[in-house]
């Protein structure tokens, strides 16, 4: 059996703003770096021993037109005004024999702060519940980031966000990507 599986992710994120929606989504991959890439859209999980490289790195060895597995966050707006954003959270446990949680948070009025504690929790906890870490869930993320680390199983959360105000008369469009690299 042929087996699919991402050796490496980045993380990327775009803004983009156009007067057609299509075209704004375009310019929002643009400027994330994978506007050349057939993107197909994947759940969220990070496979066991997967490494988070840096957005240049992974930028480096995509090649345009091929098919590329990611997780990705949307959000658009025609509203002059409407704050959006866009954000994928990153959970990865201890072992790196098991896997770890990627998240996609796709908001209106939330401003980054919001969005980037949001799915850094969500991806935190679908892992702590895999590895029987349970956490009040009506905490504030800073204390259920404590509890995680303090549990010694989670070696980092991380996330990607974007973020953008609507403007007049134009698609404003925002993305955050984990995009998978394959050895």
């Amino acid at each position: 059996m042929n087996e699919l599986v991402p050796t490496k992710i980045f993380l990327t994120k775009g803004v983009g703003q156009h007067k057609y929606q299509l075209k704004s989504f375009e310019d929002a991959l643009r400027q994330a770096g994978v506007a050349q890439q057939n993107l197909v859209q994947i759940s969220s999980i990070l496979p066991p021993k997967c490494k988070v490289i840096s957005r240049n790195e992974g930028i480096k060895q995509l090649v345009p037109g091929s098919i590329c597995f990611c997780v990705l966050a949307r959000c658009d707006t025609n509203e002059h005004g409407r704050l959006i954003a866009s954000s994928v959270g990153v959970a990865v446990p201890k072992d790196d024999t098991k896997w770890g949680y990627l998240s996609e948070v796709h908001g209106h009025g939330m401003n980054k702060r919001e969005a980037e504690d949001m799915a850094e929790d969500l991806a935190a906890e679908m892992l702590g519940t895999t590895l029987g870490v349970d956490v009040n869930p009506d905490l504030a993320w800073s204390e259920k980031e404590q509890a995680y680390k303090s549990s010694g199983l989670f070696i980092n959360t991380t996330n990607i966000t974007q973020t953008a105000r609507g403007v007049r008369d134009m698609w404003t469009t925002t993305v955050a990507l984990a995009v998978c690299l394959f050895d």
